[in-house]
This record gives C-alpha cells, sequence and structure tokens, in this order.
C-alpha cells in the first residue's frame, strides 16, 4: 500500500469517527433529555417537502418520530465511531440528513429558521450528507474499527 492510500485512509477514518461521535452524542443527549422533540422543528419546516413533515407532528406520531430519530443518530454515531458495518450506518446517516435538509432547506427566498448560521443551497446537513456518501464508498473499519478484528477473526476461522 502506497503512502497516499494511507493518507487518504487515515483522513476517511478520522472523519468517520468525528462524524460517529457527533452523531452518537447527538443521540445521547436527545435520548436522556425528557423535554427534547423534534415538534419544533418539523412545525417549522419550509420548502416543496413542508406538507410531509407537518405531517409527522400529530399526536399519533410525533413520538414514534422522536424515538426513530434518537435511534438513526445513535446507529449512525455507533457504527461509525467503532467501525462496524459502518456502510449501514452510512446509508441511515444520508437519509436522516436527507431528512434534516428537505425540513429547512437553505433555498432562496426562504427565511432561514432554525438555523445556526446563514446559508444559500448548501448547509452543514448537505456537507455531512455528503460526507457520509464518501464513507460508505470508502470503508476504514477493516483499516481502523471493529471490522477489522471481525474480517480478521472470519479468516482465522476459515483455516
Amino acid at each position: 500500500m502506497n503512502q497516499n492510500q494511507n493518507k487518504l485512509k487515515t483522513s476517511v477514518a478520522l472523519l468517520r469517527i468525528f462524524i460517529g461521535w457527533h452523531f452518537l452524542f447527538e443521540g445521547v443527549v436527545k435520548m436522556y433529555n425528557p423535554e427534547w422533540t423534534s415538534f419544533g422543528y418539523l412545525a417549522t419546516a419550509q420548502g416543496p417537502f413542508e406538507w410531509f413533515f407537518t405531517m409527522l407532528i400529530g399526536d399519533a406520531t410525533i413520538g414514534w418520530v422522536d424515538t426513530l430519530n434518537i435511534i438513526a443518530l445513535m446507529v449512525v454515531g455507533v457504527t461509525f465511531t467503532l467501525g462496524i458495518f459502518e456502510r449501514i450506518g452510512a446509508i441511515v446517516g444520508i437519509g436522516l440528513l436527507a431528512l434534516y435538509f428537505l425540513a429547512h432547506p437553505p433555498f432562496p427566498g426562504l427565511t432561514q429558521m432554525n438555523a445556526e448560521g446563514n446559508y444559500w443551497l448548501i448547509n452543514k446537513n448537505l456537507i455531512e450528507l455528503v460526507a457520509c456518501i464518501v464513507i460508505y464508498q470508502l470503508p476504514t473499519g477493516a483499516y481502523f474499527g471493529l471490522d477489522y478484528l471481525r474480517k480478521n477473526k472470519l479468516k482465522t476461522q476459515e483455516q
């Protein structure tokens, strides 16, 4: 393996771990905060899919939405941080970040609500979504993560 490949794998592994930590921390904080709900974020949704997100805030659905959001955050966080089954985590992350992006798209003409900054077309959700695509394409768990241990254990069992 040449030096550039090592640098790429190390960089993507760091990206994976940092994003994993971000997702895991967000999931844990939401899970242990009994006051947290996605209601406010969904109720202020804008753009072409506003109807979909406002449909999710009903009394019968909001509890499920909150629980699924926490589970999705934790799945991405655990798989990315530990470096195992990271492609599954990447798919979940891409889906979750796409929903976050579509709920509050930074499109011209829309007031930026629930945004931590000023965005135009591209925001942090979209950037992190693209990073999840990179992690899906270049999984590094077999290089640095539990996938390395899992795959080596399977190899020794086969011999």
